[in-house]
């Protein structure tokens, strides 16, 4: 069997919407969005920019557990755990946003199948909003723009000698699709893949990785 390592991107790729647009439709105003178009101009990092849209959030506790509640998961995404743990394939979720949703909306998840969490800190207060924590810059897998580097993470992997799936769907996800043994893309993601020439494969549902894991690592269908 293939030494495999298995990396996904969570919002957009495990969930069914960003938690990005899903506050932005649902819990900010449109003047909120100033720090994304100053991020689009380049005058400040992607994490700048979510953590000043994201402070700006203001409902109380038990109303954001509710919200985040509503983040739909890839009805597939449980399957690929238990097939990653038959096949004892670690699997990490590497997440531009922040890591305080990924744990309230999936944490039973991530204890049972010894899932790696990378992502920016978050702490949430009804008052003042979240205020996002990147690692620090010393951290092995840290980036200036986005807080996490994915491409570090991949590229430590490979490194390690294992063969490596990745999945995304937007911007921040080109740079590890670049240099993953396999790259399932979808959305922006796709499109960036497509323009650049980098091989993807398709990727509808978490039972698209279920198949090509099966196929390619364990050599069934």
């Amino acid at each position: 069997m293939i030494k495999t390592a298995f990396i996904s991107d969570f919002d957009g790729t495990i969930t069914k919407e960003d938690f990005f647009n899903m506050a932005v439709n649902g819990l900010l105003a449109p003047n909120d969005l100033k720090p994304w178009h100053d991020y689009l101009g380049k005058k400040i990092t992607h994490y700048q920019a979510l953590d000043g849209i994201f402070s700006k959030i203001r409902i109380s506790q038990s109303a954001l557990d509710d919200f985040i509640k509503t983040i739909e998961i890839d009805p597939y995404f449980t399957q690929t755990l238990e097939l990653c743990k038959s096949l004892q394939i670690p699997v990490y979720i590497c997440s531009a946003g922040m890591d305080y949703y990924i744990l309230k909306r999936i944490p039973d998840e991530i204890k049972k199948y010894k899932i790696t969490l990378l992502s920016n800190k978050g702490e949430y207060s009804p008052e003042t909003g979240f205020k996002l924590t990147p690692p620090p810059n010393d951290y092995m897998f840290y980036n200036e723009n986005t807080g996490i580097s994915k491409e570090a993470l991949v590229e430590y992997l490979k490194k390690q000698g294992f063969f490596t799936i990745y999945a995304g769907d937007g911007i921040p996800d080109l740079e590890p699709a670049k240099i993953a043994d396999a790259v399932f893309a979808k959305s922006v993601l796709l499109e960036l893949c497509r323009k650049q020439n980098i091989k993807t494969l398709k990727f509808d549902d978490f039972r698209d990785i279920i198949k090509y894991i099966k196929r390619q690592v364990t050599g069934n269908k």
